[in-house]
């Protein structure tokens, strides 16, 4: 096999091709093509053919008017900007929406009432790419930032949805009736229940940066990737003037006790924890973990540190065990017990790497962004028994 070379940073390729004049009014907004949806399918697309014109976008700008909007729909085809689709790996059940004839491929979303419940940003971090390259911090802002583009008939959509909740968990309701946790009726209930914001926060790449973060090049990043998608996504190395990537993977959900404008003050304090998904345990109670304690614990935590002040925020990513998912992180329980002498911890990494290959592609290099996306810059208590976080 081999993969044709990708074109290198700051080639002309990396700018809008010439063969196609874009059309916008006097506002600087380009005129949207929709692209009419019929049998016929294009594989893939290439970089200076005719007709595609990319909206520019200028990662890490602080103004999101010149910084310009992610677009990655299927009505603008040749003017998209980014590789992948919305929704993570959720975007595969709106392709079956399609076939059985119960979603309209053209519906546009109505955001009118959608917009964010309680503000974020914009931090500092937000125009510096090596802080923030796996979200798009204007994300939750598109009716803000780009409503003229909605009016133009763009369809844009928010990657970041920002709201507020009750949490009722049955170890908080346990820690008040033993003198833990104290009610105060603002964060925490009598009832147990503690009023928390929140934001789901779905997946957006700036692949240089990310490149950059693993030590490897643009192209190195790209084509392995592409590879072990199975080519799932050939643009990776069509088309090497976009570098924005939705994966397929899921997102993260920022859950926030007391107030969110604190988060940047560092005299104020703050307690975090950053917790990767363990559905066995955090959801069904399964013994053979221990997750579901120690994000509990923090929950506690962080309600204790808003009823003094402060605040407290779980960051819950979607790594099913260690991102390498349920399946293999069941067949690693079956060798732990299986072993000769039984599970133990001296063998709890090299089991995991028996069956997988590798003992964790958490890669925690990613994990700082959404910290920064709520202007994190001081943690007083950060509540983890990970060294690498």
């Amino acid at each position: 096999e081999s993969l044709s070379p990708l074109a290198p940073l700051g080639s002309s390729s990396a700018h809008p091709p010439t063969k196609k004049q874009r059309k916008e009014d006097d506002d600087g907004i380009p005129l949207p093509d929709i692209t009419q949806l019929d049998d016929y399918v294009s594989l893939t697309s290439h970089t200076g053919t005719f007709g595609v014109d990319p909206i520019p976008i200028s990662w890490g700008h602080p103004d999101a008017s010149i910084r310009g909007p992610v677009v990655c729909t299927v009505r603008h085809r040749d003017q998209r900007n980014a590789i992948g689709a919305h929704s993570g790996s959720y975007c595969i059940y709106t392709g079956l929406a399609v076939a059985a004839g119960k979603l309209n491929p053209d519906y546009v979303p109505n955001l009118k009432l959608t917009s964010p419940v309680f503000d974020i940003g914009p931090h500092a971090s937000w125009s510096d790419p090596k802080k923030i390259s796996t979200l798009d911090p204007f994300g939750h802002l598109t009716i803000e930032k780009y409503g003229a583009w909605l009016e133009k008939g763009w369809d844009i959509r928010p990657t970041i949805a920002v709201t507020k909740a009750h949490i009722d968990l049955p170890e908080c309701r346990e820690a008040v009736a033993s003198g833990r946790l104290v009610p105060d009726g603002k964060i925490l209930l009598s009832s147990g229940a503690s009023i928390v914001s929140k934001a789901a926060i779905e997946p957006v790449w700036y692949l240089p940066e990310i490149a950059r973060r693993f030590e490897c090049t643009e192209t190195t990043l790209r084509q392995s990737i592409f590879r072990m998608t199975n080519g799932m996504y050939p643009e990776l190395i069509t088309r090497p003037d976009i570098k924005i990537f939705l994966p397929p993977i899921g997102n993260v959900t920022v859950y926030s006790w007391g107030d969110p404008d604190t988060i940047p003050d560092e005299d104020i304090e703050l307690t975090c924890r950053v917790h990767d998904e363990c559905n066995g345990s955090d959801v069904f109670g399964s013994d053979i973990c221990t997750c579901r304690p120690y994000l509990t614990h923090a929950i506690e935590e962080c309600i204790k540190t808003a009823q003094r002040g402060g605040c407290g925020i779980v960051i819950y990513y979607r790594k099913e065990g260690r991102s390498l998912g349920e399946v293999t992180k069941y067949l690693v329980y079956n060798t732990r017990k299986r072993q000769e002498g039984g599970d133990s911890a001296e063998t709890y990494f090299s089991c995991t790497e028996q069956v997988a290959g590798v003992q964790d592609t958490r890669f925690q290099a990613l994990m700082p962004d959404p910290l920064h996306f709520l202007g994190v810059t001081k943690i007083h208590n950060f509540i983890s028994m990970s060294d690498m976080k």
